[in-house]
């Protein structure tokens, strides 16, 4: 059992963010760990140079008060970097694209990497043929992670995306012991968010967090959707969660927004 209250405020941001002045602007809010998201591989590269500047984009952060300790691995395009295609071309270079992030993840002392298990649409009847492409693909960059000193978590989806439910998520997980999960509480449209936690129960070991209507990911902020939030966090405190509460929502927000509906919502 945990306690809410100690869940530090988290954020999940863009590579435009990655700045002094934005830096600032979220450590005067009261935010100090953030995500480094993007769900395109460019950013990574023609923007960022995330590769050769991970080291400097971190330490910059931290010299502003403010610690990256996560990084959103690129997810599309699909036809690009896929791990539940059937394709191994894809999956070659899914592995390639994502083992040189982890590399540099790792040296600039990010401790956690986001990753999906699949893109979409997919056919019901080619969801065991998909499954068992992601877990090795997974499983692989799993191993990688860790030799980097990075720690793999697998995010829950929505829609015909792997992951919808915790019955996928626990395949994966019986399959790579060192896999961890990222749970998403605006991303279950086929089974209830308190009994997905509890399914995956301490293998959740950060958030992200959004509301919704119950019929597809919105990414609103707690209280504006449908989300049940009191069950949520106490069934997040009985598995024992003891991570981030970062936020995937409130794009365009001030960051104060933010802060108070966490301040609302953990109270």
């Amino acid at each position: 059992m945990t306690n809410r209250k100690d869940w530090p405020l988290a954020l999940s941001v863009g590579p435009g963010a990655m700045n002094a002045e934005n830096f600032d602007a979220l450590a005067d809010a009261g935010i100090r760990e953030l995500e480094l998201s993007s769900g395109a591989i460019d950013p990574f590269y023609a923007v960022l140079d995330f590769p050769h500047r991970a080291k400097d984009i971190a330490a910059e952060a931290k010299a502003h008060g403010v610690t990256i300790s996560s990084v959103h691995l690129p997810f599309g395009p699909f036809s690009k970097i896929d791990p539940a295609s059937p394709d191994p071309a894809v999956r070659k270079t899914i592995l390639d694209i994502q083992s040189e992030l982890l590399a540099a993840t790792g040296e600039a002392g990010i401790g956690m990497a986001i990753i999906h298990p699949s893109g979409e649409p997919y056919r019901e009847e080619e969801r065991g043929e998909r499954m068992a492409c992601a877990v090795d693909v997974i499983g692989e960059l799993t191993g990688i992670a860790k030799a980097a000193g990075v720690t793999l978590c697998l995010e829950n989806l929505p829609r015909t995306c792997l992951c919808r439910t915790s019955d996928e998520m626990l395949v994966f997980l019986s399959a790579i012991p060192d896999l961890r999960v990222v749970f998403d509480t605006n991303h279950s449209l086929k089974e209830d968010n308190v009994h997905y936690i509890k399914t995956v129960g301490d293998r959740i070991v950060t958030l992200h967090v959004s509301d919704y209507d119950f019929i597809d990911e919105k990414h609103w902020l707690p209280l504006e959707g449908k989300n049940d939030w009191p069950a949520i966090l106490a069934a997040l405190e009985e598995v024992g969660y003891s991570g981030r509460f970062l936020y995937e929502s409130g794009g365009g927000r001030p960051y104060w927004d933010i802060a108070d509906n966490y301040r609302t919502l953990l109270a």
